[in-house]
């Protein structure tokens, strides 16, 4: 008989190895998750769509990633 005691399925998955309890929370997040709503991820591949036209055609300059940590680092006074 499987035991359906949450507290004895815990204890046993933290005995697991490290890959095993990945591989197990991995599971359980994603049980978590909501299906996909395809009016939002269609709006969403719209968007991106469009953020790259502007990219490819010059309407939009990309910052450098370093650039941008500077200045947010700079922002919230920290120093790195």
């Amino acid at each position: 008989m499987i035991n359906t005691d949450p507290d004895e399925i815990l204890s046993n998955a933290l005995k697991q190895t490290d890959t095993e309890r990945a591989r197990i929370a991995e599971a359980l997040i994603a049980s978590l998750d909501a299906p996909p709503d395809r009016d939002i991820e269609c709006a969403w591949q719209k968007e991106i769509d469009s953020r790259l036209r502007e990219i490819d055609s010059g309407v939009i300059k990309c910052i450098p990633w370093e650039e941008v940590r500077d200045r947010l680092c700079r922002n919230a006074n920290v120093s790195r």
